[in-house]
């Protein structure tokens, strides 16, 4: 994959405190022939194997779930990102998106089996393994004869990963080791081989990593609990997994003796933009069963979608669902294009994989939070729309409720990644990764100067919607440097002002990416045609300047008094002053009236 000679690569973060322009981001509109073929094979996949079948989903057919799967195998869907070396189709980190995106809207048990076995389930093998495990286990997870399993969580041991008490002793021999412990929520449990289990060797400070495999005529210790009974995800099989003694050869470890918890933190950062990555086909199937209906319920003798009430929710779905397609598909081309970068300069492909998700882990976490919780959202407005029709299973809708809930709890619970987010950036800062030292103390030169008084030019196209952008980016580097000056090293105790933070730190990312992506379109498809586009762009800002606004106020009162509070406060205000504010009805009505037409989510 090649990148522009002239184009300023971000690092993972930088994006608060630099400007991004709207031709270095990829957008979905950019995707390759290759990979539209791609995406259309998916969805053929989905809609003749998949949709049709919810019902058995819902009753928890496990069987069916492990039979789709193994379809998604011969199609080459499982190896995607893997090597073709070791049996997959070597394909960039966008087409991986893309495939997890398209493979994961109709049901949440496909979309979590899937994302379990792809992810967590083999990535570990594929980035840590030595030749000799990537060539034994790889190719047979890659074409779906074996599938993954991931065992990280213990009853004691959840978003405190490292805390496990699962333990591996080391033969006398020194040729296996045995492992004995209990882990739960354990996907995929029911027909995987492949087991990827973290224990601990001895008192070590760190977890261990390990490659365990079952087979059911031998067991070797391992026994499993019952199917567990879920709010969603009804067919993804869940059970806990008991390990008493399990034997598993020396050779069978990954990477290095208390290798693991970096091992599961690296894995995680891929699940999350993944994660994110896989609610999209979800809100847009949402939203095309949500305006069918509505175009087809006659009630006081017109549709339902004629109504203000209901465009409004059309409206702000789609226009959910298009900055989520925004900030997807521009980080996952960030971390395809760092990996680019760390290969040509001699890493090989796991290590340059490695680095260039690890680069981006701010944003994963991110994507992560903001598409889980806006595609709650998305499938509740769903319901609403569908009225009492929306609450009975014979609906998707409730499905699509409770498959949604999950998301905000794997691969990190949304409050642990919203802390995460923060602390990583303050990392980098500290790092010298990111700058954010002068950009704060040019904000706090900014408030105490005399302001500007002339009328900003705002002529071009989304030029103003551009610089509340720059000034939303202001207002984040005021509160959270005020913080840092006062807490220092301790602000990670101060959960409650991070999660503020994080917040700012999501709308920013989001509304800057739909800003660009239409921007970006707009320049090559021409304005008429991409009226729609950039109404949501205007609306998805409109919202984020109320939020920021929000929460930065609700941090500057919990950590400024007096004078300070007074200045910050006036800053605040400044930084979130809308010269031109948009007719918020007139954008929505502009939106829904498309999607109305279309019947169906049409961006």
């Amino acid at each position: 994959m090649e990148t522009k000679e002239n184009k300023e690569m971000l690092r993972g973060g930088q994006f608060i405190v630099k400007e991004t322009l709207c031709e270095d981001v990829f957008t979905p509109e950019d995707f390759s022939e290759e990979q539209k073929m791609m995406r259309d094979s998916v969805k053929e996949f989905v809609d003749r194997e998949i949709w049709p079948k919810k019902d058995r989903f819902e009753k928890k057919d496990y069987a069916l779930t492990e039979d789709i799967m193994k379809q998604a195998g011969e199609l080459g869907l499982l190896g995607v990102s893997i090597p073709e070396e070791y049996g997959g189709l070597g394909m960039g980190f966008v087409t991986s998106m893309l495939v997890c995106d398209y493979i994961s809207g109709a049901t949440g048990s496909i979309a979590t089996a899937f994302g379990a076995h792809t992810g967590i389930g083999t990535m570990p093998i594929v980035l840590y393994g030595t030749e000799e495990q990537k060539k034994k286990y790889v190719p047979k997870l890659a074409k779906g004869e074996w599938f993954g399993s991931y065992c990280l969580t213990e009853p004691g041991a959840g978003s405190d990963a490292n805390s496990g008490k699962t333990k591996a002793v080391l033969s006398d021999d020194g040729k296996h080791y045995k492992i004995s412990g209990q882990k739960m929520w354990i996907t995929n449990a029911g027909f995987a081989t492949i087991f990827i289990v973290f224990a601990r060797i001895e008192n070590d400070e760190n977890i261990s990593c390990f490659i365990v495999e079952y087979d059911p005529e031998n067991p070797n210790g391992m026994t499993f609990g019952k199917e567990e009974h879920k709010l969603g995800i009804h067919a993804s099989s869940t059970r806990q997994v008991f390990f008493s003694e399990t034997i598993v050869p020396v050779e069978n470890m990954l990477s290095e003796r208390g290798n693991g918890f970096k091992i599961a933190i690296n894995s995680l950062n891929i699940g999350r933009v993944k994660l994110a990555g896989a609610c999209l086909d979800a809100q847009r199937r949402i939203i095309d069963g949500s305006v069918k209906y509505a175009n087809e319920r006659i009630q006081f003798n017109r549709p339902i979608a004629k109504f203000g009430a209901i465009k409004m929710k059309l409206a702000e779905m789609a226009t959910s669902s298009y900055a989520g397609e925004s900030a997807c598909y521009r980080v996952a081309m960030n971390i395809e294009e760092r990996i680019a970068i760390r290969m040509r300069d001699g890493n090989s492909h796991e290590e340059a994989k490695l680095k260039g998700v690890e680069e981006y882990a701010i944003e994963c976490s991110l994507v992560k939070v903001s598409l889980s919780e806006d595609m709650q959202e998305c499938s509740d407005e769903g319901i609403q729309i569908f009225g009492g029709m929306g609450f009975s299973a014979e609906t998707p809708m409730e499905a699509a409720w409770r498959d949604a809930r999950i998301t905000r709890i794997y691969e990190g619970t949304n409050e642990i990644n919203r802390m995460l987010a923060v602390g990583m950036l303050m990392k980098k800062a500290f790092k010298g990764h990111v700058d954010l030292l002068g950009p704060t103390k040019a904000v706090a030169d900014e408030l105490t100067g005399i302001p500007s008084f002339e009328t900003p030019d705002y002529s071009a196209l989304l030029s103003e919607e551009k610089d509340m952008i720059k000034k939303l980016k202001k207002v984040f580097l005021m509160v959270a440097g005020n913080a840092v000056q006062k807490y220092g090293t301790e602000l990670e105790e101060h959960q409650q002002i991070l999660m503020a933070f994080s917040d700012i730190l999501i709308e920013i990312y989001m509304a800057e990416s739909s800003i660009l992506r239409a921007e970006k379109n707009a320049g090559r498809f021409g304005e008429k045609n991409q009226k729609e586009q950039i109404a949501m762009a205007k609306l998805y800002l409109y919202h984020t300047v109320d939020t920021v606004a929000q929460k930065a106020k609700e941090a500057i009162v919990s950590i400024a008094e007096g004078d300070e509070q007074r200045m910050m406060l006036m800053g605040l205000k400044r930084f979130t002053k809308y010269q031109n504010q948009p007719n918020v009805v007139a954008l929505r009505n502009i939106i829904a009236d498309k999607v109305i037409q279309e019947n169906t989510y049409p961006f």
